[in-house]
């Protein structure tokens, strides 16, 4: 059996020790599933062999060039919660983000259908003083005054690097609040440096809700309703899971305290991708007896076709479902039979989180893009169930081959320029956009995925394969780019085949003034 999720404590426990999580490796995808050990590792049961903690042979190089930390990835599902607040206990550059958040939070209740308004996160702006004499009270007043500006049906409290530092005792204050104001009041230990994958920052946000908001006695069983974990994506499931007379329920994102609590109340839980849904799901079912669907991600035919069937099992729907999958391949397979011959001979690159990614693989295939390459920035060896119909990795090489250049890189940008080099890509498939800029500096159009759901199940098909077509139609557009800049790298760089030498031999990241100016000298009189 799996670990079974600690509900008792107030701290999430870290990616890297629960599931054994890394943030470089390269090969091919059937060396990393080998060495991943899905089903040896969902089966060992806590204290007996390694579990979890079993550690992938990892490549660590010398220095970090850009990431995102656990507390951004509260602010983006904490403070993305309709009815709720998030402080952020933390100096006022841990705020920076609140910008982006709250444009990603308008956009997405417009898609939804929601009114539009701005985010409620509020920063507690620690200072000097604060972190010499701690910041408690002022923890207070930010909760007495969020309270009172907003009303909130709960409050969120992410602690923060600097709080970690000085052992703040956030969650004290959260409990006296909580019973002060009575509305719930979670503390989420989110330190940046408390994990080394953002990833953790999910499960933090997702731990708080299981303690606090999810009802732990439901008033009653809603056998129509499926819990569908996501981000603030648009409104995909709604439509698929009506075939089978299911209601969706969106969470964490968008949703509502309310939405949030009657999880407990589902008939199912479901995700479009396990990096996000693995904990939440998992511990819906181990607590709250909310199966959780175990099954490919409703990815491509195979994929979907999977989900639903095990959708509708756990559903008891199973006279709905094989009809609706039938219609659905008559429907759409013309359309992508139109878009393969549109697609011939194009090859594709995939940058994202690690089991979104192996989904994305899957849909290019189908449209027999080719797909020699992809990057994730991270890789769990084993997801909370344990479950192997939930080793997404594992499906992808069964169903639709290995990836033979395959990468684990934490939004290094210097190393995604050594895999595009590599791999020569028409075009790039990234969710986080900061990295988007390079493949236009090297000509290669990407399509920055800000609607998660854009390839999810069989119109997910069609969507990829139009959103392609219309990136690759501006290539003249990035060509122009490509020749009139200039990368900031230098020449040994531009020429190094192996993206990870600084990981393997880490006394070449040995800065050299003279040989940087002499470079400079022969660029400027170029």
């Amino acid at each position: 059996m799996p670990k079974k999720i600690n509900l008792d404590i107030a701290s999430v426990e870290q990616r890297e020790q629960r599931l054994g999580t890394i943030i470089a490796w390269d090969g091919t995808t059937e060396e990393l599933h080998r060495a991943s050990s899905y089903e040896e590792r969902g089966k060992r049961e806590r204290g007996s062999g390694c579990g979890g903690n079993c550690r992938l042979c990892e490549l660590s190089g010398p220095f970090t060039q850009g990431s995102v930390c656990s507390e951004q990835m509260v602010e983006c599902q904490a403070g993305n919660v309709r009815d709720a607040v998030l402080i952020q206990h933390a100096p006022i550059g841990c705020g920076g983000g609140q910008v982006e958040y709250n444009s990603i939070y308008r956009n997405g209740l417009a898609m939804r259908g929601y009114k539009v308004e701005n985010i409620r996160i509020i920063n507690t702006n620690l200072q000097e003083s604060d972190m010499v004499f701690g910041a408690a009270d002022k923890l207070r007043q930010s909760i007495d005054d969020a309270f009172g500006r907003f009303q909130p049906q709960a409050i969120f409290v992410a602690s923060s690097c600097a709080t970690g530092i000085i052992g703040e005792d956030i969650e004290s204050v959260a409990d006296e609040k909580e019973a002060e104001l009575g509305v719930p009041v979670i503390p989420l230990s989110c330190e940046g440096f408390r994990s080394k994958h953002w990833s953790t920052g999910f499960d933090a946000t997702q731990h708080g809700i299981l303690r606090q908001i999810v009802r732990k006695a439901p008033r009653k069983k809603q056998e129509d309703l499926v819990n569908v974990i996501n981000l603030w994506g648009s409104d995909v499931f709604t439509p698929l899971l009506k075939n089978l007379n299911l209601r969706v329920n969106y969470v964490v994102d968008l949703a509502s305290v309310e939405e949030l609590a009657q999880m407990s109340e589902a008939a199912a839980t479901v995700g479009f991708c396990y990096t996000l849904s693995s904990y939440l799901a998992a511990a819906l079912e181990q607590h709250f007896g909310v199966p959780e669907v175990k099954a490919p991600m409703p990815y491509g035919f195979e994929g979907t076709d999977a989900w639903l069937r095990e959708l509708a099992k756990v559903t008891h729907r199973e006279h709905l479902v094989e009809d609706f999958i039938r219609r659905e391949h008559e429907r759409v397979k013309p359309r992508i039979a139109e878009l393969k011959e549109k697609l011939r001979g194009v090859k594709g690159f995939v940058a994202t989180g690690s089991a979104y990614a192996h989904g994305l693989v899957q849909v290019l295939r189908e449209l027999d893009v080719t797909v020699d390459g992809s990057l994730t920035f991270h890789h769990d060896p084993v997801y909370d169930s344990g479950d192997s119909r939930e080793d997404s990795l594992g499906h992808l090489n069964e169903h639709y081959g290995q990836v033979k250049n395959f990468h684990v890189s934490n939004r290094q940008q210097y190393q995604l320029y050594a895999f595009l080099q590599e791999n020569k890509p028409d075009f790039l498939l990234i969710r986080h956009n900061g990295l988007a800029p390079l493949a236009s500096r090297l000509g290669i159009p990407a399509a920055p995925l800000g609607d998660e759901h854009i390839a999810v199940g069989y119109d997910g098909m069609i969507n990829l394969g139009e959103t392609i077509l219309e990136i690759m139609a501006h290539k003249k557009f990035h060509d122009d780019i490509r020749r009139h800049v200039k990368l900031p790298y230098k020449k040994w760089w531009l020429e190094q085949k192996d993206a990870y030498i600084l990981a393997r031999q880490p006394e070449l990241a040995a800065f050299d003034a003279e040989e940087y100016r002499k470079e400079r000298k022969e660029a400027a009189h170029a």
